[in-house]
């Protein structure tokens, strides 16, 4: 076995900075109140990872590139099938890419819709006044309602999913999120992970907030 670097330091930031940022959304949703103004915090908080994220899927280390995500509907059945040519995956296999894309897209669904959203009684999202009636009625349902379920739902399926790897195929993923490395039977392309390339993420970070900042100023 050897050791392959397989996550920058900017992935697994962002990934680990998302499940706080997630995980605070839902309890301060589920408070209301006086935890709203946190929840609208959070939410651009996310809003700026799922940029950053974004960019450094063209920017970042080598796996962390959308490039190296095998999401073809015939990578996708031939690994269901157990017909796929690759035996393991450094990075994402088929149906974890599907997942990264799933939460992606949720993810950028529930801070769109929360942006606009009205609950009518304290709170209204800053660009709410930009859009219709209408509009705002269908963004508030979906972002308390199917939104908020789905995305619950995403992340428990994913939980799921590794447990059931490291108890069925006694493969533990979680340690390479945390120190980017995994262990291998043959050697891989590692990710780049140097100080330039983390200077380079700090900047897309940077980028990243300004446009969120710009974004919630229209509404202002």
């Amino acid at each position: 076995m050897v050791q392959v670097h397989i996550w920058d330091l900017p992935t697994r930031l962002f990934h680990w900075g998302l499940v706080l940022c997630v995980t605070g959304l839902v309890i301060t949703g589920n408070i209301g109140g006086n935890a709203m103004q946190w929840h609208f915090r959070l939410g651009y908080c996310v809003l700026t990872l799922l940029l950053f994220r974004v960019l450094w899927g063209f920017f970042g280390g080598y796996w962390s590139r959308w490039s190296q995500l095998p999401i073809s509907p015939s990578r996708v059945w031939a690994y269901l099938q157990g017909r796929d040519k690759f035996t393991q995956f450094a990075g994402h296999n088929p149906l974890g890419s599907w997942s990264v894309v799933a939460f992606l897209l949720i993810l950028f669904l529930q801070v769109g819709t929360g942006l606009i959203s009205d609950d009518e009684i304290a709170n209204m999202g800053p660009l709410s006044s930009l859009a219709s009636g209408q509009w705002v009625a269908l963004a508030t349902s979906w972002h308390k309602g199917w939104g908020k379920t789905t995305l619950i739902f995403l992340v428990c399926i994913h939980l799921l999913a590794l447990t059931w790897y490291r108890w069925r195929k006694n493969q533990a993923l979680v340690p390479a999120m945390w120190h980017g490395d995994k262990s291998m039977s043959d050697p891989f392309v590692p990710s780049a992970d140097h100080g330039r390339s983390r200077a380079w993420a700090l900047v897309l970070l940077l980028v990243s907030a300004m446009a969120v900042f710009g974004l919630v100023s229209i509404g202002s």
